[in-house]
C-alpha cells in the first residue's frame, strides 16, 4: 500500500482527503495546508494529521498529491521529485509551460512517476463511449457553470475549457494547425467567457466554449465522424451514440432511414451506452497507484496536462 500525503486542503484537497482515506491502495498519512487556521479546522473535524511543513509531509510518504493553487505547482512538483517521490498534480499541470517542461525532465531524470488530475477522462459518461470515437471530424463542447468566485484568479481556459481541451487532444490523433479564440471578462479580471477554435492537421475542427457566468451549468460534448454522431454529457453522466449503416436487404418498417442525393440509403440506429457509474476522483487517483505498483504508463501523462496546458495558452494569447 502507498503512503499518500495531500499538498492543499481546500475545496478539493478536502475531497482528495476523503477519497484516499477510503482507498484500499493508499494509506493517508497527512496533510499539509499553509493557512494554519485552516489546517487546524480540517485537523480537528476529520482527524487528519496536519504537517508543520511541506518537506516534513515529502518525507513520510511515497507519493505527494498537490491540490494547491496553479501558481505553487511546479515548486511543490519538484520538491517532491528530487525527494524522489512520485507526484499526482492537479489540472492544470502548471503556470507556464516551461514549468511543466521542467518537470518532466526532472521526473525523467529522479525515475519517477507523474500523472495530471484531467478528471473527465474517468467520467463514466465518457469512458462508456470513448472506444467508439473513432477519427471525429468535428467536435462541439459547451462547458458552462453558474458563477463561483473560487478560481476566478484564472482564466476560464485554464478553470474551465481545459478539461475538454484535454478530452479532445485524447481522441484527435494528430497535431494542432491553429488556434482561434476570443474571450471576454465581465465579472473577474480574467476573460470570464470564452470561445475557440481548433483546427487540426486532419482537418478535424474542434469548437469550444466556456462559461463561468452562465444561468445554469452545462458540460457537453458532440463528436461527429463518418457515419456517427456521439454525445457526451458529462454532466448528467449520460451519452448517446447514433450510427449510420447500409440498409438491409429487409429493413424493419419501422426503420429510420436516409436517402442522399445521389440515391445512397443509410439506416439510423440509436445506442444508449450502459453507464457504470463511479467516483471520477478516486479513479483517477487509483489508476495512478496501480500505474506506480505495476509500472506502468498514467492513463493522463504529464506530457497530456503539457500538451492541454499549451493549446490552452494558445487560447488565451487570442484574446
Amino acid at each position: 500500500m502507498l503512503k499518500v500525503g495531500v499538498l492543499g486542503a481546500g475545496h478539493l484537497g478536502k475531497i482528495h482527503l476523503k477519497l484516499l482515506q477510503q482507498s484500499s491502495k493508499y494509506q493517508l498519512v497527512g496533510f499539509y495546508d499553509p493557512v494554519s487556521e485552516n489546517a487546524k479546522k480540517v485537523s480537528k473535524e476529520f482527524g487528519y494529521t496536519s504537517f508543520n511543513s511541506v518537506s516534513e509531509l515529502i518525507k513520510a510518504v511515497d507519493v505527494i498529491d498537490i491540490v494547491t493553487p496553479t501558481l505553487s505547482h511546479f515548486d511543490c512538483a519538484k520538491e517532491a521529485i528530487d525527494a524522489g517521490k512520485h507526484i499526482f498534480v492537479e489540472k492544470p499541470i502548471t503556470n507556464t509551460l516551461e514549468e511543466a517542461e521542467a518537470i518532466r525532465t526532472f521526473v525523467s531524470q529522479h525515475h519517477v512517476k507523474g500523472q495530471v488530475g484531467h478528471v473527465e477522462r474517468f467520467n463514466p459518461a465518457f469512458t462508456a463511449v470513448r472506444d467508439t470515437i473513432d477519427t471525429p471530424m468535428f467536435i462541439e463542447c459547451h462547458r458552462l457553470a453558474e458563477f463561483n468566485p473560487r478560481g476566478t484568479d484564472v482564466p476560464v481556459v485554464l478553470d474551465l475549457m481545459i478539461h475538454d481541451i484535454d478530452i479532445i487532444l485524447s481522441v484527435v490523433k494528430s497535431e494542432v494547425k491553429s488556434v482561434h479564440a476570443s474571450g471576454v471578462s465581465v465579472i473577474s479580471d480574467t476573460p470570464d467567457i470564452a470561445n475557440a477554435r481548433i483546427e487540426f492537421e486532419n482537418g478535424c475542427v474542434a469548437n469550444l466554449t466556456a462559461s463561468r457566468i452562465s444561468l445554469k451549468n452545462m458540460r457537453k460534448t458532440r463528436f461527429f465522424q463518418k457515419d456517427a454522431y456521439i454525445s457526451v454529457d458529462f454532466l448528467e453522466k449520460k451519452s448517446e451514440v447514433v450510427k449510420m449503416k447500409d440498409v438491409p436487404k429487409n429493413p424493419d418498417e419501422f426503420a429510420m432511414i436516409l436517402q442522399n442525393a445521389e440515391g445512397v440509403k443509410k439506416q439510423i440506429y440509436f445506442e444508449n451506452p450502459a453507464i457504470e457509474q463511479n467516483n471520477a476522483i478516486l479513479d483517477e487517483l487509483e489508476t495512478f497507484a496501480d500505474a506506480i505498483e505495476n509500472d506502468t504508463r498514467p492513463i493522463v501523462t504529464l506530457g497530456d496536462g503539457t500538451a492541454a496546458l499549451r493549446v490552452a495558452h494558445q487560447i488565451i494569447n487570442c484574446f
